[in-house]
Protein backbone atom coordinates (compact mmCIF):
# COMPACT_ATOMS: atom_id res chain seq x y z
CA UNK A 1 0.00 0.00 0.00
CA UNK A 2 1.37 3.42 -0.95
CA UNK A 3 2.21 5.75 1.92
CA UNK A 4 0.54 9.13 1.58
CA UNK A 5 1.70 12.41 3.03
CA UNK A 6 -0.45 13.79 5.85
CA UNK A 7 -3.23 15.96 4.43
CA UNK A 8 -2.19 19.02 6.42
CA UNK A 9 1.33 18.78 5.04
CA UNK A 10 0.35 17.88 1.49
CA UNK A 11 -1.83 20.98 1.33
CA UNK A 12 0.90 23.39 2.39
CA UNK A 13 1.35 26.26 -0.05
CA UNK A 14 4.46 26.59 -2.16
CA UNK A 15 4.67 23.03 -3.45
CA UNK A 16 3.89 19.42 -2.53
CA UNK A 17 5.26 17.87 0.62
CA UNK A 18 8.08 15.37 0.16
CA UNK A 19 9.52 12.62 2.27
CA UNK A 20 13.13 12.95 3.51
CA UNK A 21 15.42 11.37 0.93
CA UNK A 22 13.39 12.54 -2.04
CA UNK A 23 14.80 14.93 -4.64
CA UNK A 24 13.45 18.41 -3.96
CA UNK A 25 12.79 18.93 -7.67
CA UNK A 26 11.56 15.63 -9.15
CA UNK A 27 10.72 13.58 -6.01
CA UNK A 28 12.97 10.66 -6.95
CA UNK A 29 14.74 8.95 -4.09
CA UNK A 30 18.30 10.23 -3.67
CA UNK A 31 21.00 10.74 -1.07
CA UNK A 32 21.27 14.52 -1.29
CA UNK A 33 18.82 17.37 -1.64
CA UNK A 34 18.61 16.87 -5.41
CA UNK A 35 19.24 13.81 -7.58
CA UNK A 36 22.10 13.48 -10.07
CA UNK A 37 19.77 13.92 -13.05
CA UNK A 38 18.37 17.20 -11.71
CA UNK A 39 21.86 18.40 -10.82
CA UNK A 40 22.91 17.81 -14.43
CA UNK A 41 19.73 19.33 -15.88
CA UNK A 42 19.74 22.35 -13.58
CA UNK A 43 23.47 22.93 -13.30
CA UNK A 44 24.80 25.93 -11.36
CA UNK A 45 24.21 29.24 -13.12
CA UNK A 46 27.22 30.21 -15.23
CA UNK A 47 25.69 33.17 -17.07
CA UNK A 48 27.46 36.55 -16.86
CA UNK A 49 25.72 38.91 -14.44
CA UNK A 50 26.02 42.55 -13.52
CA UNK A 51 28.42 42.74 -10.59
CA UNK A 52 26.31 45.39 -8.84
CA UNK A 53 22.73 44.10 -9.26
CA UNK A 54 23.18 40.48 -10.46
CA UNK A 55 20.98 41.05 -13.50
CA UNK A 56 21.64 38.39 -16.11
CA UNK A 57 23.59 39.81 -19.07
CA UNK A 58 23.85 38.63 -22.69
CA UNK A 59 26.09 35.55 -23.15
CA UNK A 60 28.84 37.55 -24.87
CA UNK A 61 29.10 40.19 -22.14
CA UNK A 62 31.98 38.50 -20.31
CA UNK A 63 34.03 38.34 -23.50
CA UNK A 64 33.33 41.89 -24.67
CA UNK A 65 36.46 43.47 -23.22
CA UNK A 66 35.49 42.78 -19.59
CA UNK A 67 36.79 39.32 -18.61
CA UNK A 68 36.78 40.08 -14.88
CA UNK A 69 33.24 39.39 -13.50
CA UNK A 70 33.72 42.24 -11.00
CA UNK A 71 33.83 44.74 -13.86
CA UNK A 72 30.60 43.66 -15.56
CA UNK A 73 27.84 46.30 -15.45
CA UNK A 74 24.31 46.50 -16.79
CA UNK A 75 23.25 49.80 -18.35
CA UNK A 76 21.33 50.97 -15.27
CA UNK A 77 24.22 50.35 -12.85
CA UNK A 78 26.72 51.94 -15.23
CA UNK A 79 24.59 55.10 -15.24
CA UNK A 80 23.69 55.09 -11.56
CA UNK A 81 25.75 52.74 -9.34
CA UNK A 82 23.82 51.31 -6.37
CA UNK A 83 25.10 51.48 -2.76
CA UNK A 84 26.50 47.94 -3.09
CA UNK A 85 30.07 47.01 -3.93
CA UNK A 86 28.98 43.61 -5.21
CA UNK A 87 25.79 41.60 -5.72
CA UNK A 88 25.80 37.83 -6.22
CA UNK A 89 22.83 35.68 -7.25
CA UNK A 90 22.89 31.91 -7.57
CA UNK A 91 20.21 31.73 -10.26
CA UNK A 92 17.33 33.43 -12.03
CA UNK A 93 13.96 33.37 -10.30
CA UNK A 94 12.44 30.76 -12.60
CA UNK A 95 11.32 27.13 -12.74
CA UNK A 96 12.08 24.91 -10.89
CA UNK A 97 13.79 26.96 -8.18
CA UNK A 98 10.89 29.40 -7.84
CA UNK A 99 8.81 26.54 -6.42
CA UNK A 100 11.36 25.89 -3.68
CA UNK A 101 11.68 29.58 -2.84
CA UNK A 102 7.90 29.87 -2.53
CA UNK A 103 7.82 26.71 -0.42
CA UNK A 104 10.37 28.22 1.96
CA UNK A 105 8.82 31.68 2.10
CA UNK A 106 5.12 30.86 2.30
CA UNK A 107 4.87 27.10 2.81
CA UNK A 108 6.85 26.68 6.05
CA UNK A 109 9.09 24.16 4.28
CA UNK A 110 12.30 25.05 6.10
CA UNK A 111 13.89 21.81 4.93
CA UNK A 112 14.66 23.39 1.53
CA UNK A 113 16.78 26.17 3.10
CA UNK A 114 20.02 24.12 3.20
CA UNK A 115 19.66 23.26 -0.49
CA UNK A 116 19.10 26.90 -1.50
CA UNK A 117 21.93 28.08 0.76
CA UNK A 118 24.18 25.46 -0.83
CA UNK A 119 23.46 26.84 -4.30
CA UNK A 120 24.23 30.35 -3.09
CA UNK A 121 27.46 29.14 -1.47
CA UNK A 122 28.57 27.66 -4.80
CA UNK A 123 27.84 30.97 -6.54
CA UNK A 124 29.88 32.88 -3.95
CA UNK A 125 32.83 30.52 -4.38
CA UNK A 126 32.60 30.80 -8.16
CA UNK A 127 32.58 34.61 -7.87
CA UNK A 128 35.68 34.57 -5.65
CA UNK A 129 33.92 36.26 -2.73
CA UNK A 130 35.94 36.43 0.49
CA UNK A 131 34.23 36.04 3.83
CA UNK A 132 32.95 39.39 5.19
CA UNK A 133 33.02 40.38 8.84
CA UNK A 134 29.23 40.20 9.21
CA UNK A 135 26.42 38.35 7.48
CA UNK A 136 23.04 40.04 7.96
CA UNK A 137 19.72 38.54 6.85
CA UNK A 138 17.26 41.11 5.53
CA UNK A 139 14.91 41.51 8.51
CA UNK A 140 11.14 41.16 8.43
CA UNK A 141 8.90 43.61 10.23
CA UNK A 142 7.69 42.49 13.66
CA UNK A 143 4.18 42.07 12.23
CA UNK A 144 5.33 39.89 9.33
CA UNK A 145 7.60 37.82 11.60
CA UNK A 146 4.72 37.11 14.00
CA UNK A 147 2.52 36.13 11.07
CA UNK A 148 5.06 33.81 9.41
CA UNK A 149 6.88 32.55 12.49
CA UNK A 150 10.33 32.66 10.88
CA UNK A 151 12.46 34.74 8.54
CA UNK A 152 13.34 32.90 5.34
CA UNK A 153 16.39 35.13 4.78
CA UNK A 154 17.73 34.13 8.20
CA UNK A 155 17.25 30.43 7.40
CA UNK A 156 19.51 30.90 4.37
CA UNK A 157 22.01 33.28 5.98
CA UNK A 158 22.73 31.14 9.03
CA UNK A 159 23.99 28.37 6.77
CA UNK A 160 26.47 30.73 5.12
CA UNK A 161 28.11 31.90 8.35
CA UNK A 162 30.96 29.41 8.31
CA UNK A 163 34.69 29.55 7.56
CA UNK A 164 35.45 30.75 4.04
CA UNK A 165 38.60 31.83 2.30
CA UNK A 166 41.39 30.82 -0.02
CA UNK A 167 44.95 29.64 0.49
CA UNK A 168 46.16 29.76 4.08
CA UNK A 169 43.73 32.48 5.09
CA UNK A 170 40.37 31.30 6.36
CA UNK A 171 37.95 33.74 7.94
CA UNK A 172 34.81 33.16 9.94
CA UNK A 173 31.90 35.45 9.14
CA UNK A 174 29.64 36.31 12.04
CA UNK A 175 25.88 35.98 11.61
CA UNK A 176 24.11 38.93 13.22
CA UNK A 177 20.36 38.65 12.95
CA UNK A 178 19.70 41.72 15.14
CA UNK A 179 22.03 44.28 13.64
CA UNK A 180 19.47 45.50 11.11
CA UNK A 181 15.96 46.33 12.27
CA UNK A 182 13.00 46.88 10.00
CA UNK A 183 11.07 49.73 11.56
CA UNK A 184 7.78 49.17 9.81
CA UNK A 185 5.92 46.75 7.61
CA UNK A 186 5.81 47.76 3.95
CA UNK A 187 3.26 46.74 1.32
CA UNK A 188 4.09 43.83 -0.96
CA UNK A 189 6.68 45.38 -3.24
CA UNK A 190 6.44 43.09 -6.27
CA UNK A 191 3.34 44.76 -7.72
CA UNK A 192 4.49 48.35 -7.29
CA UNK A 193 6.40 50.61 -9.71
CA UNK A 194 10.08 51.08 -8.85
CA UNK A 195 9.72 54.71 -7.70
CA UNK A 196 6.89 53.75 -5.36
CA UNK A 197 8.91 50.84 -3.95
CA UNK A 198 11.73 53.21 -3.11
CA UNK A 199 9.36 55.68 -1.43
CA UNK A 200 7.78 52.90 0.65
CA UNK A 201 11.16 51.71 1.88
CA UNK A 202 12.75 55.07 2.61
CA UNK A 203 13.91 55.04 6.23
CA UNK A 204 12.56 51.52 6.76
CA UNK A 205 15.81 50.17 8.27
CA UNK A 206 17.92 51.18 11.24
CA UNK A 207 21.28 49.78 12.37
CA UNK A 208 21.29 48.71 16.03
CA UNK A 209 24.87 47.47 16.49
CA UNK A 210 28.28 48.91 15.53
CA UNK A 211 29.31 48.25 11.93
CA UNK A 212 31.85 51.05 11.45
CA UNK A 213 34.82 49.84 9.43
CA UNK A 214 33.33 46.37 8.90
CA UNK A 215 32.67 44.49 5.68
CA UNK A 216 29.04 43.38 5.56
CA UNK A 217 27.01 41.01 3.39
CA UNK A 218 23.20 41.30 3.32
CA UNK A 219 21.39 38.05 2.51
CA UNK A 220 17.91 37.65 1.01
CA UNK A 221 15.98 34.95 -0.81
CA UNK A 222 14.90 36.87 -3.92
CA UNK A 223 15.96 40.19 -5.44
CA UNK A 224 13.40 41.87 -7.69
CA UNK A 225 14.10 45.58 -8.17
CA UNK A 226 16.77 45.78 -5.48
CA UNK A 227 14.90 48.52 -3.59
CA UNK A 228 14.90 46.60 -0.28
CA UNK A 229 18.58 45.69 -0.46
CA UNK A 230 19.56 49.20 -1.54
CA UNK A 231 17.73 50.81 1.38
CA UNK A 232 19.32 48.37 3.83
CA UNK A 233 22.74 49.07 2.29
CA UNK A 234 22.23 52.83 2.61
CA UNK A 235 21.45 52.43 6.32
CA UNK A 236 24.63 50.39 6.79
CA UNK A 237 26.72 52.89 4.82
CA UNK A 238 25.39 55.76 6.93
CA UNK A 239 26.36 53.77 10.04
CA UNK A 240 29.94 53.54 8.78
CA UNK A 241 30.17 50.10 7.15
CA UNK A 242 33.32 49.95 5.03
CA UNK A 243 31.82 47.65 2.41
CA UNK A 244 28.32 46.31 1.73
CA UNK A 245 27.51 43.40 -0.56
CA UNK A 246 24.23 41.64 -1.34
CA UNK A 247 23.92 37.86 -1.63
CA UNK A 248 20.65 36.45 -2.95
CA UNK A 249 19.51 33.00 -3.97
CA UNK A 250 17.56 34.23 -7.00
CA UNK A 251 17.29 37.32 -9.16
CA UNK A 252 14.22 38.11 -11.23
CA UNK A 253 15.17 38.32 -14.93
Amino acid sequence: MAIKAPKALAARPGGPWRWPGQCALCRRWCRGGTCADCDALHSPDAHPRCALCALRLPPGAAAAGAPDPRSLRCGACARRPPPLSRCVAAMDYAFPWDRLLLALKFGEQLEVAPLLAGRLSLALARAGIDAPDLILPVPLSAERLRERGYNQAHEIARRLARPQGTGEVERQSRLCARTLLRLRDTPQQARLPLDERRRNLRGAFVVLKPVRGLRVAIVDDVMTSGATLHEAALALRRAGAADVQAWVVARTP
